[in-house]
């Protein structure tokens, strides 16, 4: 798939948000972000960009995760070769969607991974999904730091974002603003000048964090613990 149309961008936005209002997740979700080209305004989007908040699943609440003598985790290991349901995910999920398991490379449930599975599903569109513990703007700067002391800018956030839902609050005004390409935004280098980089550190990221950009294709999906 070779991108979106503008309109059906922001459509695929609010199916997203819809569903996290709506459905039970494998781990708690407290806002949503679009950023890059959609925010942009640009037509057609080559690739849709999304930021979840997610909660640390510290102790499960579901029923299956209960003191009922049922253990979800060793439940899981045996069942599908797969840790820590009950601990990083939800168990009353994991029952309701077995097929939407996934883990890491260490063989532990994937929060990230299950959150795209789950909202995503099998097609391969051209959507980036990022997923953090942090809120979008406090994960910029965790990561322009980050990229900084490391040399690496592909692992930058793109700054220029809007929320589109919040602790349960849908903000039809920012889909408005998508819809109609209201939202004025700089160039990335300029924002990220804005961040603190200097003029040709800003131009090099910008650089950088577009060529990483180009190579992604179909559903990518990263996740960090700020």
């Amino acid at each position: 798939m070779s991108g979106f149309d503008r309109a059906d961008a922001v459509a695929r936005l609010e199916e997203l948000v819809d569903t996290v209002e709506r459905e039970q997740l494998p781990v708690p979700v407290r806002e949503v972000w679009a950023f890059g080209d959609v925010a942009l305004g640009l037509d057609p989007v080559e690739r849709l960009d999304v930021y979840l908040t997610k909660d640390i699943l510290l102790r499960d609440g579901s029923a299956s995760a209960s003191d009922t003598g049922d253990d979800p985790d060793a439940r899981f290991r045996d069942s599908h070769g797969i840790a820590g349901v009950g601990k990083s995910v939800r168990a009353d999920w994991a029952d309701d969607h077995p097929d939407l398991l996934r883990a890491n490379a260490n063989g532990h449930a994937a929060p990230e991974r299950c959150l795209a599975a789950h909202l995503l599903g099998d097609e391969d569109e051209p959507i980036h999904l990022e997923v953090c513990n942090a809120s979008f703007e406090d994960n910029v700067t965790q990561r322009l730091r980050g990229a900084k002391r490391r040399g690496d800018y592909t692992q930058l956030l793109d700054p220029r974002g809007v929320c589109l839902w919040a602790e349960g609050t849908k903000s039809d005004e920012a889909f408005r603003k998508l819809r109609e390409s209201e939202l004025a935004l700089p160039t990335l280098s300029a924002a990220l000048e804005m961040l603190g980089l200097d003029d040709e550190e800003a131009t090099e990221a910008a650089h950088d964090l577009h060529a990483w950009r180009e190579q992604q294709d179909g559903v990518t999906v990263r996740g960090d613990v700020v």
